[in-house]
Parts: structure tokens; sequence; C-alpha cells
């Protein structure tokens, strides 16, 4: 069974808000040359429309889940000892 992929923003590969990094992983881009290519594109387009998307695409994708060390949610184990050994 395949994992399906969704379209977030970066936690691990962000500048600013991450929605390069989530944009490359999602297409499988470098990420690099994904920011080099968005700011030539901003900048010889006067830099208004370039950073409105930005921003825009900040604000409508969602941020990536939070992934947690060791335990999940879900596999959280009660490790106190019981009261009921004590005298």
């Amino acid at each position: 069974m395949t994992k399906k992929k969704t379209f977030t923003r970066s936690r691990n590969n962000r500048m600013i808000a991450g929605v390069m990094g989530g944009v490359a992983d999602y297409f499988g881009w470098n990420a690099t040359w994904l920011r080099i290519i968005f700011v030539l594109i901003s900048f010889f387009s006067v830099a208004f429309p370039g950073i409105l998307v930005y921003i825009l695409a900040w604000i409508i994708i969602p941020d990536a889940p939070k992934k947690t060390n060791y335990y999940s949610a879900d596999s959280r184990k009660d490790v106190t000892p019981d009261n009921d050994d004590r005298p």
C-alpha cells in the first residue's frame, strides 16, 4: 500500500515559511534550485507578484504535521508504578 502524498509546507526544508520546500518535496525537485528560479522570476516581474503569490501560498497551504519523537499519540503507555505495593 502506498502512502498518499499530501501538499503541505515543509518543516524540514524551510527558509521563511516552508512554501518552496513543500513544493519541492511534493514534486521531487531540488528546493535550492526552485528558490533561485522563484527569486529570479519575482525579480524580473517587478517583485510584487512573486511576493504576493508566496504570501498567499503561506496562508493557503497547510503546514506539515509534527512528527513525534518516540511515542505516537496512539501508543502511549502508562509507566507509573501501581500504588498497591506500598506498605
